[in-house]
């Protein structure tokens, strides 16, 4: 109850003063860190919700996913596409090294980059071994990416115009590059109709990313041996990605109506502001402050490095 008061107040004052719904909802959860405190009667509620809610809202992006998307967008711009989320996540994996950080949080940071923000954030966590900096990490790399993105949305619209892009050219530029899927729609929809539709299609496409990548860490970490905070190997695929393909599938063959489809989206995304808030609520602002300088350095990098990718592919292509 505690988390839904506070998405919804986050929500409220997106609709109000323009500023992302899930930075709003992190930052008011820290405020309320005192409520996860061991002994609190909200804690066991919480900590449920930053989890079983997280995946239920995860699954249900699968329903937006079809088959039909990446024939309207052609071959060459889907590898450019794909291309550009695994050589993000391969980037980040050896950023590691140069910023001293552990491979599962760079895996964290560059996965959220590549693929969709705060919500493969939040996917990803879900399958990384959990130990005592998890929250910590999850929460800086959703406040990180949210307030790039938000960046993004303001600066990427005015240099697709500088580099003369058509509506193509700048749908793709757009949602290739930017996080989030509700700033990718902002800062489509601010130039054109045609680009806002073609940003927002290659946003699903690099949404439609998550489930092979999640699919293949939960892999990676089985063999490393990796275990989480109970002694537990992650499991080979786990159920909410099972939840997403099911889901991804039965919209390709035409079984979820358009108006299903629509209130799936709806609901995931809040079940994702929700567990959300309830990260914010789990973690500690002073042990996320923590988190140093190169941290924070490692992320802008890897949203420079999509970037420049997306942007180069996109003059190699035409």
């Amino acid at each position: 109850m505690v988390s839904v008061l506070v998405a919804a107040t986050a929500q409220f004052l997106s609709e109000h003063y323009g500023a992302p719904a899930m930075l709003l909802a992190l930052l008011l959860g820290l405020a309320l860190n005192f409520l996860s405190e061991e002994g609190t009667k909200t804690a066991a509620g919480i900590a449920v919700t930053s989890k079983t809610v997280l995946r239920v809202g995860v699954a249900l992006l699968g329903a937006r996913i079809s088959v039909d998307m990446l024939s309207d967008l052609g071959f060459d711009l889907i590898a450019l596409v794909v291309g550009g989320v695994i050589s993000t996540i391969l980037f980040g994996l050896v950023l590691s090294r140069v910023f001293g950080q552990s491979r599962s949080f760079s895996f964290l940071t560059a996965g959220s980059v590549a693929i969709c923000g705060a919500s493969a954030a939040m996917a990803i966590a879900a399958i990384l071994p959990n130990h005592e900096k998890s929250e910590r990490d999850l929460a800086f790399t959703v406040i990180s990416v949210t307030l790039l993105s938000t960046v993004a949305m303001v600066i990427y619209p005015a240099l697709s115009t500088y580099f003369g892009f058509d509506a193509k050219a700048g749908g793709v530029f757009l949602g290739g590059t930017i996080h989030d899927v509700a700033q990718v729609v902002g800062a489509g929809f601010s130039i054109s109709p045609e680009t806002g539709e073609t940003a927002t299609l290659v946003k699903l496409i690099r949404v439609s990313m998550l489930a092979p990548v999640v699919l293949f860490a939960s892999v990676a970490i089985r063999m490393s041996g990796a275990a989480n905070g109970e002694g537990k190997k992650p499991p080979l695929l786990p159920t909410f990605v099972v939840g997403f393909i099911i889901l991804a599938a039965a919209n390709s063959l035409g079984l979820i109506p358009q108006a299903v489809s629509h209130w799936a989206g709806s609901i995931s995304r809040w079940a994702l502001l929700i567990s959300i808030a309830a990260v914010g609520i789990k973690t500690s602002l002073v042990k996320m402050l923590s988190v140093g300088g190169p941290a924070i350095a490692m992320i802008i990098i890897e949203t420079l490095f999509i970037g420049g990718f997306v942007l180069c592919g996109i003059y190699i292509l035409g």
